[in-house]
């Protein structure tokens, strides 16, 4: 196991109706002005956004709105808030939404006290300080309720990229699954196949002796294969639906990937398809996971028989553990497919022929990647070939 540091300092509100509380936490970690940054309508329409609106004025907290994120969320919308935040005074951010809301609540918050531009960040610049974020989450997916990370798309070229620190993991998180039970199956099964992404992109590493975060990352999938069927099947089911949405959050929290080398390249591959094609970042994910798989699998033919075995209930070939691994990989892209999952270009929209402009916005040159395998730009290539033609 690596040496590692662990700071998480979210405080997580996790209940039925807890949105109504907003204005206490909002107080409590500081703020006296805030954001209101959320989505499209079902805010609105859902009586949510006027919950927190009246929890915020019964405690006597102005606040401003900026609606309008969007999936995969544009710069665009986040240099508005940034202004917005300035000549407003806001000093406390909230997203009311999913990752989308989040992630643009979280780059609004390092663009304010910062004097260049916030798209820094997501060039490989540190942020050091950022105003304060809570989230009211709405959809378990993305974990950018506990994390640190965010992603943003840039207009101009269509660039997805990733930013990271300490100081934009939010203060507050109210987590009540309520607020998940009428989202339809399609962005259930998105959410959760992004979940079961980033305790992959955990689980395949380097690092010898892991068994703790092994076996965190093998109980937390196997709940999401427990539990996302269930909520598919019966949309209303509260405790699949808290299961889950704890799971989104324990996932990438870092708390199942600390002390391990991680691989994020099946993030960084998808995100040009969701970039190029405005797919879901989940459905783009149950196209490239696989894909990758197969495509590294021989690099430790036993860490992927391992979670064959542990989480697809795979028997292991100890005369040929490739069978298992192989075999594993399949369950897992057959259970992609149940939950409604595309898993090839076809069925996400893509097509094979933008394979090369994939490639190039990918941006690695004659580079390479890091994590468990680190790839060049024909390795991202082939990679795009096997998702192009997957069969189950």
């Amino acid at each position: 196991m690596n040496n590692f540091n662990f700071y998480s300092p979210t405080e997580f509100v996790f209940g039925k109706d807890r949105e109504v509380e907003c204005g206490d936490y909002v107080i409590k970690h500081g703020g006296s002005k805030v954001l209101l940054h959320y989505g499209s309508s079902s805010a609105k329409k859902s009586g949510l956004l006027d919950r927190v609106q009246k929890s915020l004025q019964n405690k006597g907290i102005p606040f401003v709105e900026l609606g309008g994120v969007q999936p995969n969320p544009h710069d665009s919308l986040v240099y508005k808030g940034i202004e917005l935040c300035r000549k407003e005074n806001v000093d406390f951010i909230l997203a009311i939404g999913g990752g989308s809301a989040i992630d643009s609540a979280k780059a609004i918050a390092m663009g304010v006290p910062y004097d260049g531009d916030f798209w820094d960040f997501y060039s490989g610049k540190s942020p050091q300080k950022a105003l304060p974020v809570g989230t009211i989450l709405t959809i378990a997916a993305a974990g950018s309720e506990g994390s640190g990370d965010s992603v943003i798309t840039k207009e101009d070229g269509m660039l997805k990229r990733g930013a990271g620190g300490d100081c934009i993991r939010p203060k507050f998180s109210i987590l009540n699954p309520q607020l998940t039970c009428t989202l339809p199956a399609y962005q259930t099964a998105c959410g959760a196949t992004d979940i079961m992404a980033h305790i992959f992109e955990r689980y395949f590493t380097n690092t010898k002796e892991v068994e703790v975060t092994d076996r965190l990352c093998e109980g937390l999938l196997l709940t999401m294969i427990k539990e996302t069927p269930r909520v598919i099947a019966d949309p209303q089911n509260y405790d699949a639906r808290a299961n889950i949405m704890w799971a989104g959050m324990v996932a990438h929290n870092n708390i199942v990937g600390v002390g391990r080398d991680q691989d994020w390249n099946s993030h960084g591959i998808e995100h040009e398809l969701s970039a190029l094609y405005d797919c879901a970042h989940g459905a783009g994910l149950a196209v490239i996971m696989p894909a990758w798989m197969e495509y590294v699998m021989n690099h430790d033919v036993m860490r992927f028989a391992q979670v064959a075995t542990r989480v697809w209930g795979c028997q292991m070939n100890f005369a040929n553990p490739e069978v298992t691994a192989k075999e594993g990989i399949r369950r897992f892209r057959q259970f992609l497919n149940s939950i409604g999952m595309p898993i090839n270009f076809e069925q996400l929209g893509a097509k094979e022929s933008d394979i090369p402009a994939l490639v190039k916005s990918f941006g690695i040159g004659d580079g390479k990647t890091g994590g468990f395998v680190h790839l060049k730009a024909k390795d991202v290539e082939n990679i795009y070939k096997i998702a192009a033609h997957a069969q189950l």
